[in-house]
Order: C-alpha cells, then sequence, then structure tokens
C-alpha cells in the first residue's frame, strides 16, 4: 500500500505561502496568516479526517486547503477568518471525496427533508457528543455527508447552531434535523461495528522490514536506517517541513539522532506500515510514524512528530 503524497503544486504553494521566511520582508498579512493557520489546522484536521474517514488523507486536505487559503487571503476583506478557513477546508474535503467516488450525491438532501420537527432530541446532549467524540473515522463515513458534517461540527468541533448552519450554507432547522439523524444513526453503526471491526493487516515482507526499522531505530543505528533509503525517498513532517531525495532526508535521522527519549514499536497505521513512538516520560504512544516501502527500500516517511492533534484519531482505539 502507497502512501498518497500531496502533488508538486499543493506542494510548492505550501512552500511559498505557508512557511515563513522570517529572513525575508514580509507584510501583516503573511504573519497574520501564519498564525491563523497555526492555530486552526488541529481543529481543521479534526473535521477533514472525520469528513474523509482518514487521519492521513485528513493532513493531506488540511495541507491542500491552508495552500489555497495561502494563495486568497487577504485580511483586508476576510471579516471572519475561522470560518473563512473552515470552508474552505470543507470543500476541500468534498473534492477529495468527489475524486475519490465514495460518494455519488453529497449534500443532495433537500431542506424540506431535514425540517426540524417536535422528534428531535435536546440539542445539548453529553452523552451524544461524548459518542461522536469518540466514533471511529471510518464510522462517519457511513453517514450521509449533510448529517456528518453537522455532528461533527456542533458535536466534536462544538460550534453554535448558528455557525455551523453558516458553515454549511444551510439554515438551523436543517442543521438540527441533520444532527438528530446524524446522532441516531452513529449511535446505531457504533453499536453494530464495536465488536466486529477486524484488525488491519500487513504483508509479512511489510512487518519483517517494520521490525528491522524498530530495530535500528531503538539501537540508534541511524547510519543503518539511512542505508534503507531510497535514493527518491520522500520525507514530510506535517506542520513543519518536506524534503526528497536520499542526501536531504538523511538529515532527518541526524535530528533523532539528538533526542534519547523516543523508542520505536512496529504498528499498522491506517493500513500502513509504520510504527508508534513512544517518549520516555509517557506510557501510551506519543505520535506516529507512516512508512512506505518498495523493494525492501524505504520511498516515504510521514513523521507525525510536529503534529500530535493526529494522535486523536491515528492511536490506537481500546
Amino acid at each position: 500500500m502507497r502512501i498518497l503524497w500531496p502533488g508538486p503544486n499543493v506542494m510548492q504553494a505550501m512552500n511559498s505561502s505557508i512557511t515563513i521566511d522570517r529572513m525575508a520582508p514580509q507584510d501583516a498579512g503573511d504573519d497574520d496568516l501564519a498564525r491563523l493557520s497555526a492555530r486552526l489546522r488541529p481543529r481543521l484536521h479534526r473535521y477533514v479526517a472525520r469528513m474523509t474517514g482518514s487521519a492521513l488523507d485528513g493532513e493531506d486536505i488540511v495541507q491542500e486547503a491552508l495552500a489555497k487559503a495561502a494563495l486568497r487571503y487577504d485580511p483586508a476583506t476576510v471579516r471572519e477568518p475561522d470560518a473563512w478557513f473552515f470552508r474552505i477546508a470543507h470543500n476541500t474535503a468534498l473534492d477529495f471525496l468527489r475524486h475519490r467516488a465514495l460518494e455519488r450525491s453529497l449534500f443532495v438532501e433537500s431542506d424540506a427533508n431535514e425540517a426540524a420537527d417536535d422528534r428531535i432530541a435536546p440539542l445539548d446532549d453529553p452523552i451524544a457528543r461524548r459518542e461522536a467524540a469518540t466514533a471511529a473515522l471510518t464510522t462517519f463515513m457511513q453517514l450521509p455527508a449533510r448529517q456528518r458534517s453537522a455532528v461533527i461540527l456542533f458535536d466534536v468541533l462544538g460550534h453554535a447552531l448558528d455557525e455551523t448552519a453558516q458553515l454549511l450554507d444551510t439554515n438551523v432547522p436543517a442543521v438540527k434535523a441533520a444532527l438528530h439523524r446524524g446522532r441516531t444513526r452513529l449511535r446505531e453503526l457504533a453499536r453494530q461495528e464495536r465488536d466486529s471491526t477486524p484488525a488491519a493487516q500487513i504483508s509479512p515482507e511489510q512487518r519483517s522490514l517494520v521490525q528491522l526499522y524498530v530495530q535500528r531505530f531503538n539501537a540508534r543505528d541511524f547510519d543503518g536506517l539511512r542505508d534503507l533509503l531510497a535514493e527518491e525517498v520522500r520525507l514530510q513532517l506535517p506542520g513543519r517541513t518536506q524534503a526528497q531525495g536520499k542526501a536531504q532526508v538523511a538529515n532527518y535521522f541526524g535530528n533523532y539522532a539528538k533526542v534519547h527519549n523516543v523508542r520505536a514499536s512496529g504498528a499498522v497505521i491506517e493500513g500502513h506500515p509504520g510504527v508508534w513512538m513512544t517518549e520516555t516520560d509517557t506510557e501510551l504512544p506519543a505520535y506516529a510514524v507512516v512508512l512506505d516501502w518498495q523493494d525492501g527500500q524505504l520511498m516515504g516517511i510521514r513523521d507525525f512528530r510536529y503534529a500530535r492533534y493526529a494522535s486523536e484519531a491515528l492511536l490506537p482505539r481500546t
């Protein structure tokens, strides 16, 4: 299984527009954009990861959305930046779903079909909110897109009804109805899937390569890890930087050589081979590293050390 990396146009936009060069002249808009991106990125990821059913795809979409925002942002005209960013992320997620062809009719429910009625349960329902916050990403994917969006925005992210309606370009009664139906369906799906979700598997060859990576990392054999790199290897540290080519990516292990409190353990992360990274001052894994192997060599490394907001969705569920 291969990691889906952002395309070159998106990567170029991220490098030029999101990462601010502090040595170069900049204006207030650049600085404002950088602060907004850093502040909103975790919340945007929580939303799009649940919309797409994948924390890894969600990170790609967040990066693409931030790149789009960087090209369009004007602090003089964007009056509500949080809602503006969320609309870009929302539309980017829908574009992703359409391209992936997992849903053929998104947001086709009419307002008449989603009108509120007296049977709708109270909105301030802490149990429903807790169930939504802990539901598996793949469970959300089984909700219609409008219901999914309403539950994520209201129950998971805590937006008010009018804010949710604004973000979804609809009205409050429609949001109430979508929220009621989404909560009901989510609860049914959770019951059905609680004991029936099979463990993800990777091939024996991939499992052996992961164990080799783990052994060398924990032995601090970083030269041995560099030997595993393909010439065209790609590195992505979401929220921080990216690199391509063995010469550049080799420096990545030099940075880990300076960190002595991290250990690796083999894992399967959304169907991909990878490792959980555990720090000595914690018992649970702190973050994930996803590995892309081809012909016994590392073609891709995706390290979430600087995007720990993704841990909520990536860490194994108990």
